[in-house]
């Protein structure tokens, strides 16, 4: 097995031995798993579960969007970092030039 599916699998198992233990059913647990879809996601939510010990599925399923929109906002930061680390090497730097006299790349 590879590293990350074997880490995404133990993440899953203790995430939902975790919303087994609080009396929820085993399918919210898979579902909570999959929606968040990472590790380091799944971690956060376990945390979650052992500090706040929620008594109804809206309070995990809330927390479960709320760890979600976290990590999507962060990749979209991520994103946007290196879009516009190129867009400034592009002004930095200009267009690669062609060997053409002519300059036309398109020729």
């Amino acid at each position: 097995m590879e590293p990350n599916v074997s880490e995404w699998s133990i993440a899953k198992d203790r995430l939902v031995a975790a919303i087994k233990e609080l009396g929820f059913p085993e399918a919210l647990g898979e579902a909570v798993a999959r929606h968040l879809g990472s590790p380091k996601a799944m971690g956060r939510m376990i945390s979650y579960l052992e500090n706040v010990r929620p008594e109804k599925e809206e309070l995990i399923v809330d927390e479960m969007l709320s760890i979600r929109s976290e990590f999507d906002a962060w990749r979209e930061k991520k994103a946007n970092r290196e879009a516009n680390q190129r867009y400034n090497e592009l002004l930095y730097f200009g267009l690669e030039e062609t060997d053409d006299d002519n300059g036309s790349e398109w020729e």
